[in-house]
């Protein structure tokens, strides 16, 4: 095995393991948003994306001859239940998974942009179409939570303006 393929393939299993992460994370936000439905909505949607990313990545090495890593997927999803977790006791939760979600989202797209880009050079052209797919969902819905951060800001502040406490998550 090349050492670029061995590179591309323990990419593969990070990004696995950064969905096993995503969707953690985002089942766990997802049932303390009623006061913020739009949002919940298009998490729910991207909560279904992440399921089947990671469903294609799993597809991708295994096509390959290779498995996931069990140690970085339970690792990943540790670190999500930890964010969680915390999240839940902060009376600001929606703003704080707002800017974890789009800081996640971008570091997903920085991986899949250099998934793509060592799947090209090594001429691994179905894992670079699978990648794409994959890229442009995240860069989707990092486009979606830049567009929404202010008018969330704003929905935050005035229900905290009317002192309405459990409105806020």
């Amino acid at each position: 095995m090349s050492e670029a393929r061995e590179w591309m393939v323990q990419w593969l299993r990070d990004a696995h393991a950064m969905e096993e992460q995503a969707e953690t994370m985002l089942s766990g936000q997802i049932n303390r948003l009623d006061s913020y439905p739009e949002l919940r909505e298009r998490i729910r949607v991207h909560l279904d994306e992440t399921r089947q990313q990671a469903k294609r990545l799993r597809q991708c090495l295994e096509q390959l001859g290779e498995d996931t890593s069990a140690m970085k997927d339970f690792s990943g999803k540790l670190t999500a239940m930890g964010q969680a977790f915390s999240g839940f006791f902060s009376s600001d939760e929606v703003m704080k998974g707002s800017l974890a979600s789009y800081t996640f989202e971008h570091m997903e797209i920085a991986s899949y942009t250099i998934l793509i880009a060592a799947a090209e050079a090594i001429g691994e052209n179905e894992v670079a179409r699978v990648c794409l797919q994959n890229l442009r969902e995240e860069e989707a819905m990092a486009e979606w939570l830049g567009d929404h951060l202010a008018p969330t800001t704003k929905m935050f502040l005035s229900r905290d303006e009317a002192d309405s406490g459990a409105a806020k998550r």
